[in-house]
């Protein structure tokens, strides 16, 4: 084996043993970034207005000054992942201060697509815990590792922990009205011609009021369980109707099901989108299921591959704490027909979900 064999396989070696020790201490980057939304650093950082010096930013956190070090490391790691950026405080100075790059802009709290609240609501001890007995999970009978650890099902931990499902659905909320706001701008010609949506699933409305509000004319149904709607008051053509998905659906041109299929299995998947089918008319009249989830790229190309891994990372946050699964096309396909629908239409969204249209 000459020299240069001998010096590739020595760096591949390296990369790979790299590649381990980064998976392994990867949990420092998510605690990082939760540590940073906690502290309200993007918050500082963006009201001092320009390039923020470690000095001031650990005087406006009121941390201690044998801190500044550990304060430095910190954002070592955060400007290294991209959620801050350095610069030089003036062209005359060697000094750097610290500013906000896109990422960190989702970051703000009080902004009306923060994520801040996202980051909150799932690196908590209750959604991260269960990750660590992964290994147990495989081996009992549990539904979930969540109720594996906790013993209860995520959604009745939920109802136990009031001021957590209020961040919980702050979050959701969140979420939808920024996917919404997508589709009624980019594509609202699969809206324009309906004369009514039921929003299946919908909760308080967020994703309902996007559309109603963008869409006069149209008649916007939202259906939930009766305890999640009873007080909830309806608006011009915004409705709330108390009900269970799996029973029935009230009659509409179309159903959106947004983020809800991914919380359950293939069985209730298929129940719950023959009972959406029955209650819209026929293709040639209009009727259709709008789903609104990830479609996982499993053979994605390199400069998609930061995307795969999200809709990977979700596939496991549903498999551990829902018991649910994020679906490749031929997935989702394969629900469509055992559901009695015979085509379907995928349209991108920004990010990393897609609008799936099926159609009876």
């Amino acid at each position: 084996m000459d020299s240069t064999t001998q010096e590739m396989k020595k760096s591949e070696m390296v990369q790979a043993q790299a590649h381990v020790f980064n998976n392994i201490c990867g949990f420092f980057s998510s605690m990082s970034l939760k540590c940073a939304v906690e502290l309200g650093i993007p918050d500082i950082i963006h009201k001092h207005g320009k390039p923020m010096p470690l000095s001031d930013l650990v005087e406006a956190l009121s941390l201690p000054p044998s801190k500044t070090e550990a304060m430095y490391r910190l954002m070592r790691l955060l400007v290294h992942s991209g959620f801050f950026a350095k610069q030089k405080i003036d062209e005359n100075q060697e000094e750097e201060g610290y500013l906000l790059t896109i990422s960190s802009s989702f970051l703000l709290q009080n902004t009306e697509f923060s994520l801040a609240p996202f980051v909150i609501s799932i690196l908590t001890p209750a959604l991260v815990k269960p990750g660590h007995i992964l290994c147990d999970w495989f081996r009992t009978g549990e539904s979930t590792a969540f109720e594996t650890d906790h013993g209860i099902p995520f959604w009745r931990h939920l109802m136990q922990n009031p001021e957590y499902e209020k961040g919980f659905s702050n979050t959701m909320a969140t979420n939808s009205k920024l996917v919404m706001s997508d589709i009624v701008s980019n594509c609202k010609s699969v809206l324009e011609n309906l004369r009514s949506v039921v929003d299946v699933g919908g909760g308080t409305g967020t994703s309902a009021r996007v559309i109603a509000e963008a869409f006069p004319h149209l008649k916007c149904m939202v259906l939930d369980l009766p305890n999640l709607v009873a007080n909830l008051p309806g608006k011009n053509n915004l409705e709330f109707i108390g009900g269970d998905m799996f029973e029935s659906i009230p009659r509409a041109d179309a159903i959106i099901l947004k983020n809800v299929l991914h919380n359950w299995g293939d069985d209730e998947s298929v129940k719950i989108l023959k009972r959406c089918r029955e209650a819209i008319p026929p293709k040639k009249e209009g009727g259709k299921v709008m789903v609104i989830e990830i479609v996982v790229e499993e053979d994605s190309k390199l400069e998609n591959d930061q995307l795969t891994k999200t809709q990977l990372y979700f596939d496991m946050l549903m498999m551990t704490t829902f018991n649910g699964k994020e679906r490749s096309e031929k997935q989702w396909e394969k629900l469509f027909l055992e559901a009695g629908f015979t085509d379907y239409k995928i349209t991108p969204l920004m990010g990393f979900s897609s609008l799936i249209e099926a159609f009876p």
